[in-house]
């Protein structure tokens, strides 16, 4: 799936997990007190196309896509669409040369009608449906993804006589790690892949090979999301190695591919730790290389998966205030959004950083709750973020961090409808995705 492409020069990256920003590179305070991204002035951008809205700064997106690209320039850096995918988004992933990983038939054929090759796309999921999966072999897929022993044989009737379908299995290589138990995949007893430790992967990878119309190129992996440390990328390398070994011994095959999902983590507030690409490429490639020595296997082409990496700081979400209450010792502020459009806090416990933007105040900071306009209890996008004690109806917050599973998980909750999304870059903004509507929602009501 790889693709030639010119060498980059970016400037030199920190070693291991560091403080990372929370805004894009692109991020300038004006004299009004109100910030920019990408050239554009996010209150600005706020009363063009309403709020909440989510602002994608392009560069951003492209320098981190080449960040993967430099560090590793001899694997495939595979964009995990789900989170965040726009047909912009797959022209600019693919114009700096990534593979895309995708979900289902949707994101698959966004993609395709987007021109994204077909052969540098990577379908995943551990419940393929039978759509997901016509739709991948009747446009190409370059990998498809097996989940489970039960998926091999629906998948070969699929595919005509005569040809066959390059495969990877996806393994468990029992390493807990990720910022939730709810997105730790990489041990035994949740619902993707298949273990190591208990027999189940050697036996879907013995199955697939007796299939003649699938092609088994290797495996791949995914231990969880919002991962600091390269601790469990190493340890997984040190399970996975040892399998490919024993299945060579068994069956006489050495696999080219080695797919090690993606998880990276990136800062959500100031003095959180990310991943570094470079650190990722000189420890977890170097053990690579180390355990395909020791066991005498050729190096397999690695693959990652960065999604949250590339589109997450990228992005920054716009809200208006509503309301300000005092509770006892807690002061809210309401906004126009929630968990309609970010239902992570209340799925994962996730704390945003926020400000106000617009104008500058006077006033001194104190600790508030940004809280959004749903009927939940749970609906709070930041707890004790320090604000303006003048904070007002009308004004304007800004969350950073914002372009990662924003857009992809958001729903229509309390009817309110999806927010758009724009794009900026060189001091212009254009309109990726429209505001979802009223009668946008009405018009699938389609029952008396």
């Amino acid at each position: 799936m790889s693709l030639p492409l010119a060498p980059i020069s970016l400037p030199p990256l920190p070693e291991g997990p560091t403080p990372a920003p929370v805004w894009p590179a692109s991020t300038q305070t004006l004299p009004s007190g109100d910030l920019a991204v990408g050239g554009v002035a996010l209150a600005e951008l706020a009363d063009r196309f309403g709020t909440p809205s989510y602002v994608i700064d392009e560069d951003e997106v492209r320098t981190r896509a080449r960040a993967w690209r430099t560090a590793l320039p001899h694997a495939d850096v595979a964009y995990a669409g789900k989170a965040f995918l726009t047909r912009a988004m797959i022209r600019w992933i693919r114009e700096e040369g990534l593979c895309l990983d995708v979900c289902s038939a949707g994101e698959l054929e966004l993609a395709a009608h987007t021109g994204f090759p077909a052969e540098r796309i990577v379908l995943h999921g551990n419940a393929k449906s039978p759509d997901d999966l016509r739709a991948a072999l009747r446009l190409g897929v370059g990998r498809l993804v097996i989940d489970s022993t039960g998926e091999i044989a629906r998948l070969a009737a699929l595919i005509p006589p005569g040809t066959r379908q390059k495969v990877l299995v996806r393994v468990v290589p029992g390493v807990a790690a990720g910022a939730h138990s709810a997105v730790r995949t990489g041990v035994e007893g949740q619902k993707f892949g298949l273990p190591v430790a208990g027999g189940e992967a050697e036996d879907a990878v013995a199955r697939i090979l007796g299939q003649p119309r699938l092609e088994l190129t290797g495996l791949h992996c995914h231990l969880g999301s919002q991962i600091a440390e390269l601790g469990p990328y190493v340890t997984a390398v040190q399970r996975l190695v040892p399998l490919l070994a024993r299945i060579r011994d068994r069956h006489g095959v050495t696999f080219p591919e080695l797919d090690l999902g993606g998880g990276f983590a990136i800062a959500y507030r100031d003095g959180d730790p990310a991943l570094d690409p470079r650190a990722y490429a000189n420890r977890v490639g170097g053990e690579l290389a180390l355990q395909c020595a020791r066991f005498d296997l050729p190096v397999p082409r690695l693959t990652v998966e960065p999604g949250r990496w590339i589109a997450g700081p990228a992005g920054v979400a716009l809200y208006r205030v509503l309301a300000v209450k005092s509770t006892g010792d807690t002061t809210f502020v309401a906004v126009d959004g929630g968990m309609s459009d970010n239902p992570r806090p209340a799925l994962y416990g996730v704390r945003y950083t926020v400000r106000l933007v617009g104008r500058a105040s006077p006033a001194p900071a104190r600790a508030m709750t940004v809280v959004g306009r749903h009927c939940e209890a749970g609906d709070v996008l930041a707890e004790g973020v320090q604000l303006p004690g003048d904070i007002r109806p009308g004004d304007v917050l800004a969350v950073p961090a914002s372009g990662a599973y924003h857009l992809s998980m958001a729903s229509a909750y309390n009817l309110v409808g999806r927010p758009p999304v724009a794009a900026v870059s060189g001091g212009r903004a254009r309109l990726l995705v429209r505001r979802e509507t009223l009668e946008d929602l009405r018009s699938r009501d389609v029952g008396e």
